[in-house]
């Protein structure tokens, strides 16, 4: 309706210059002479030719072929929305998919409009955070239930789990209890494992890790604390309640839940840590946007290129 309205319009604006000239039609109608003469060149005689065309263009060459947008499908179906850059490493390796990570985005996100509509969240602006700058420089540490549907005994176990800050290289071990025995053990497995020297130590304010909250005498140390202190590694807690300070842990922990936990079925603590042994080595050569669509394996590649013999083990 509003187009054939404004078609109208156009028309007469059209006989009017025919009759007055276009200097005269662009002032009694507010319109430059330049649009005058567009709708004159445009008009055959019909409304058709007076209506607003389509911006759309044509023909996009960079548009994805039918075989790109299938082989996409084809991955979020079997990897979900959720895990977007694992789909994007597999359509490179597997298939030879050129394109970049953000033209992939805008095509899953196109495909999951038809599907799902997510709710739109206020942004919350985040303080600056001062980024790692070596392998070790920093370490968040952290503690988790694994999911009771996972283990077939229905006995309840805890995973622990530590992310190097600089290189997002993750070192994970399964339990039966969450304690500071656990939680020492635990930082001495990571040590071992980790091939750089670890300076700092970051933990949220659970009792496996520290007690200062609760004891009014700072020297009453726990096992993992201890741990610390004697291997001269700086140990910092997070604020209470905010586990946001934990951040890359914390994230770490809902990608290994729906990689790892959603398909997780152990009949016991020996066979859960088995799996998480196969998972843990996979997880280090999976690709990370916030690595610039690399793994932590080959983040510290380049770091042990750039750094030669900053590797102590």
């Amino acid at each position: 309706m509003k187009n054939t309205t404004e078609a109208h319009f156009r028309q007469r604006l059209i006989e009017y210059a025919k009759k007055h000239g276009a200097t005269e039609a662009s002032i009694r109608y507010h319109l430059s002479r330049k649009t005058v003469h567009k709708w004159l060149k445009r008009y055959d005689g019909t409304l058709a030719s007076l209506e607003d065309q389509s911006h759309r263009p044509h023909h996009s060459p960079k548009a994805h072929t039918e075989e790109e947008i299938l082989a996409i499908v084809r991955r979020l179906r079997r990897h979900g929305w959720s895990d977007l850059i694992l789909v994007y490493q597999e359509l490179v390796e597997q298939t030879g998919y050129t394109r970049s990570y953000g033209g992939f985005k805008r095509v899953a996100e196109w495909l999951k409009k038809g599907k799902v509509e997510e709710k739109k969240r206020k942004k919350r602006k985040n303080k600056p955070y001062a980024k790692a700058e070596f392998p070790g420089q920093k370490v968040q540490i952290d503690v988790k239930y694994v999911p009771k549907e996972c283990a077939v005994d229905g006995k309840q176990y805890y995973e622990f789990i530590a992310v190097d800050e600089y290189s997002r290289w993750t070192f994970r071990y399964m339990y039966e209890e969450r304690s500071t025995y656990s939680a020492r053990d635990f930082l001495i497995r990571f040590l071992k494992a980790f091939p750089y020297k670890v300076y700092r130590v970051q933990t949220d304010n659970g009792t496996e890790f520290t007690k200062q909250l609760w004891v009014t005498d700072k020297s009453d140390l726990t096992l993992f604390e201890q741990e610390l202190q004697a291997r001269g590694i700086v140990y910092q807690r997070i604020r209470p309640a905010t586990p946001r300070h934990n951040g890359k842990v914390e994230r770490q922990n809902r990608i290994d839940g729906e990689r790892f936990y959603s398909k997780l079925r152990m009949y016991n603590l020996e066979d859960g840590r088995k799996q998480l042994a196969v998972y843990q080595r996979k997880s280090n050569t999976y690709w990370k946007h916030c690595l610039g669509m690399r793994s932590p394996n080959q983040i510290l590649a380049l770091y042990d290129q750039e750094h030669p013999g900053a590797r102590i083990k």
